[in-house]
């Protein structure tokens, strides 16, 4: 599912997020933290990303050719290198759905469920920033994937 559709251009006011029922509205401060908790973890995944692929140009500059290296080493440094790039992979990914998550917090749209259209929930949210399902559709989803 792609992104909901942005009200407006600026941040929307906090107290028109999502929250389930029986839940309090997201105050600003809760927004503010929200935001920065999101921020930060992008600049770190961003951070991570970039010291992966320097660690894989090292990686792939002494790979050279592998004359005068054993199996053994040869190996590990395929494996090596295979690990640096499921860890630079998954910080993409983890990227992405932070950024994403900070689209939806100007748009307004975050806290809703990408599925159904409901409130995600003001805890789960708190807990999982990044989340884009309401627990009972990202229960559907495990049971079909």
């Amino acid at each position: 599912m792609g992104l909901p559709t942005a009200r407006t251009a600026a941040a929307a006011p906090p107290d028109e997020l999502a929250v389930r029922p029986g839940e309090d509205p997201w105050t600003p401060e809760e927004v503010t933290e929200a935001r920065a908790d999101l921020e930060g973890e992008a600049a770190r995944l961003t951070a991570e990303i970039a010291s992966s692929e320097n660690a894989l140009v090292g990686l792939m500059r002494d790979s050279g050719d592998g004359a005068g290296d054993d199996e053994a080493d040869t190996g590990t440094k395929n494996i090596t290198r295979e690990h640096e790039l499921a860890l630079a992979a998954n910080a993409r990914e983890m990227l992405e759905q932070t950024e994403r998550a900070l689209e939806r917090l100007d748009a307004g749209t975050y806290g809703l469920c990408e599925s159904c259209g409901k409130p995600i929930g003001k805890a789960r949210m708190q807990a999982f920033p990044r989340a884009t399902l309401c627990v009972e559709c990202k229960q559907k989803q495990e049971r079909r994937g």
